[in-house]
């Protein structure tokens, strides 16, 4: 330990202070100095050897509370306008993963990561994370505490990860050295919102990712025995007259799509489109900590398509992430429970504004937003309305309420509803969380509720989790996300975790969940449950990384007749006969997952799930297949190729016929040609198919489905669907905000109109993109 404290001092200079975490000394007063420095990865400037050098850093994963096996020094000083980070990793095996990566792209890389709760509140944190080479990633960290869990490796996790979807503008630069890495970073006060005194106390951790070892060190002894990770922050105390200067950005944006397609009979290919679209968004820094945005006829176009996503249960409404940078400024202030707050709702808005931040002590976030009659039920603008509000009660605690509101013509929808948070003794957390949605469509008003409630215990080796929730089959939000109406759920989760340092197994953790599924009208009136879950996993982490689990899933799934409504069966004599499901079916699945750590050359990951589970083409038990792999490759610094495939496979078991077969693989390309340069290509293949159904489970006799548009009953004889989409994509990114997009993208369909097994062009077109960030000085 002394080796390490007089290293640090002769890496810094005669004024330097150490902070030594391991020692507690976790208040740190960096020193302000009137001086700018150039950002080149060379901490070579004067003011670098007057910085606070922060080091004696602790593993916290997979063993907390123990030292680190690695040195890490971070040094720290502010000017008057920005907080500069240096950064001094020693890697004594010479093993340091780095890549010239995309931005947010750096998760198989050596990084280190830093944490600004800027409010000093323990529960949320700008986060900035750089890789050897200062290549960026960064978000916000909002810690809710929320305790649902799948049912599949819920004791895993030990930590909330933060959100990557904002992107600030800062500058770092890094650079491989005889023995390690170092790394220069500058965040600019006016990219960030903090408190408005003129003296301050911001909270600060810092978490180093080694890659070879597969292990997470901060420099405060963080223990896993606790409800928050941000609590356990060290402290940067006396952060005096900061000046953000006239804070104003704005961002024009000119947008030109081109759309092919084929008409007539013939089935000429046409181009049409290609007009210049121009919108512009504005950014106001009203005071340190309260931002106001606001946009008209924004670009509101996604550069690629999301991944292909199947849902195995037909209930569960699939969600895909909000990826456009008008909405995810300021992300966090927006996030409430049960993803009441769903911005994708709002499909083209002609005009929004919104305001986030803090006030008053409340951190608030407020959004209006006309969208397009396109997206319309009248042919009119639906009208949007939405604030979020959250009060700290204390270190992890909080209260939230949340008002939503849309208007289409005379239609309307609003949502009210409370939350909070109630950490008790460090380990303890409750949660709970109720809202009334009152819609009225076509004149008739229904009002319900949705509510849960949910205890943690965090401690070192044992957790708990419960929660309970339901939401009402008449609950409809307008500008949320209900994945599944009218249920109520219990879900009940126990591990223990065996840690080892220095052992080959590192940690062996073993759970037991518990979970039920109600119809919410049953659940309230004391009736039947329709799903039993029991699920036994075991999850293994191994030197240098690697992870492995199994799963031994007992499970009893209850006759949903909702979902059949439309079913019916054919007599021997052609009569239509009623669908009646077997009232329960038993499952036995097994589950394997593996992960790799991140090699020099990639890192790869496995889902594989196998047994009897349900058949819900036909309500029967079915022999299922699940798939999921992963693999990343790195051939080179600047080369990466990304590939997934997804496989969903159910037969029957009496004949081993096959009912249904998903197979989604996905392959991407990627050369970065300098750090803002990058080219890239996606190709995905989404392919359907589907046998003529029949009731497997009693009589064998074929199954009829309703056609919608006639009402008649007709025979599903199954079919074949095949989706090709490729798109190609030129960025240039230097900065957020500034950008230029050139793309192009082509969508096959087979088998082709004649039933052909090949492909067909059914849509392609050319995108391009340029903004620019005005930054008032």
């Amino acid at each position: 330990m002394m080796l390490v404290l007089a290293a640090a001092l002769l890496a810094g200079g005669p004024d330097s202070t150490v902070y030594h975490g391991r020692l507690g000394d976790l208040t740190v007063r960096p020193p302000r100095i009137e001086s700018e420095v150039t950002v080149d990865g060379m901490l070579d400037e004067p003011a670098w050897r007057r910085a606070a050098i922060l080091t004696g850093f602790s593993q916290y994963s997979p063993v907390d509370r123990v030292a680190a096996t690695d040195s890490t020094e971070v040094l720290v000083w502010y000017s008057p306008t920005a907080l500069h980070l240096g950064v001094r990793a020693w890697d004594a095996a010479g093993a340091v993963r780095a890549t010239l990566a995309e931005r947010d792209r750096i998760g198989n890389d050596d990084q280190v990561q830093f944490f600004l709760s800027t409010f000093n509140d323990g529960r949320q944190a700008t986060f900035l994370a750089v890789n050897p080479l200062g290549v960026q990633s960064d978000g916000a960290l909002n810690e809710s505490g929320r305790t649902s869990c799948g049912g599949f490796n819920c004791a895993v996790s030990t930590r909330e990860s933060p959100d990557l979807s904002q992107d600030f503008v800062w500058e770092s630069k890094g650079r491989l050295v005889p023995g390690g890495y170092e790394v220069e970073i500058r965040i600019p006060f006016k990219s960030i919102r903090f408190q408005t005194g003129e003296s301050q106390s911001w909270g600060i951790n810092i978490l180093r990712v080694v890659q070879r070892s597969g292990q997470e060190q901060t420099w405060t002894p963080v223990a896993r025995a606790a409800s928050s990770f941000l609590s356990q922050s060290g402290q940067l105390t006396g952060l005096e007259a900061l000046r953000r200067g006239t804070v104003v950005d704005l961002i024009p944006t000119l947008t030109s799509v081109v759309r092919g397609g084929g008409t007539g009979a013939t089935g000429r290919w046409n181009y049409d489109g290609g007009a210049p679209e121009i919108g512009g968004t504005a950014r106001w820094g009203i005071t340190p900590n309260l931002t106001m945005n606001a946009t008209a006829n924004p670009d509101f176009s996604q550069v690629e398509s999301d991944a292909g996503q199947f849902a195995f249960d037909p209930r569960q409404a699939l969600f895909f992430a909000e990826r456009r940078p008008f909405f995810l400024d300021g992300l966090e202030q927006f996030d409430a429970p049960n993803r009441l707050i769903y911005t994708r709702r709002i499909v083209q808005p002609v005009v929004a504004t919104k305001l986030a931040g803090r006030a008053m002590g409340t951190q608030l976030g407020v959004l209006a937003a006309v969208d397009d009659r396109v997206a319309s039920r009248h042919g009119d603008n639906p009208l949007f309305g939405v604030m979020r509000l959250t009060r700290d009660l204390g270190p992890g605690s909080r209260l939230g309420a949340v008002w939503t509101e849309q208007a289409d013509g005379p239609d309307r929808n609003r949502v009210i509803g409370l939350d909070g948070r109630l950490v008790l003794g460090g380990i303890h957390s409750f949660t709970f969380d109720g809202a009334i949605a009152r819609d009225v469509v076509g004149g008739e008003a229904t009002t319900a509720p949705i509510w849960s409630a949910g205890y943690a215990l965090n401690g070192r080796t044992f957790r708990v989790r419960y929660s309970v929730s339901g939401i009402a089959p008449d609950f409809r939000t307008r500008t949320g996300f209900i994945s599944r109406p009218g249920i109520a759920r219990a879900n009940v989760a126990h591990s223990l975790t065996r840690l080892r340092e220095g052992e080959a197994l590192e940690a062996l953790t073993g759970e037991i969940v518990l979970d039920g599924t109600w119809q919410y009208d049953d659940f309230v009136a004391g009736r039947g449950i329709q799903d039993e879950k029991l699920h036994f996993n075991v999850n293994t982490r191994w030197r240098g990384g690697w992870r492995a689990g199994v799963s031994w899933l007992e499970e009893t799934f209850g006759y949903d007749p909702s979902i059949y409504r439309n079913y019916a069966l054919q007599g021997p004599d052609g009569e239509v006969l009623p669908f009646v499901g077997t009232p329960r079916l038993p499952n036995r699945d097994y589950l394997i997952t593996v992960g790799s750590p991140a090699f020099s050359l990639g890192q790869f990951s496995l889902f594989y799930l196998w047994g009897r589970d349900e058949n819900f083409f036909e309500w029967a038990s079915g022999d299922i297949q699940w798939i999921t792999a992963s693999m990343t490759l790195r051939p080179s610094e600047q080369a990466r190729l990304v590939m997934s495939y997804n496989h969903q496979q159910v037969n029957r078991p009496d004949d081993g016929s096959r009912v249904s077969l998903q197979i989604v693989p996905r392959a991407q390309v990627e050369y970065q040609i300098s750090r803002a340069m990058q080219i890239r290509i996606i190709s995905q293949y989404a392919l359907s198919i589907q046998d003529s159904l029949r009731d497997n489970s009693r009589t064998e006799l074929p199954i009829l489905i309703r056609n919608p548009s006639t009402g008649a009953y007709e025979r599903d004889l199954g079919g074949r669907d095949g989706r090709l989409r490729t798109d190609l994509l030129f960025t240039y990114l230097p900065n957020p905000g500034t950008v230029v997009y050139l793309g192009y993208g082509a969508s096959h369909q087979e088998p082709d109109a004649l039933g052909r097994r090949e492909f067909t062009r059914t849509d392609d077109g050319v995108f391009v993109k340029m903004s620019y960030l005005f930054r008032v000085q």
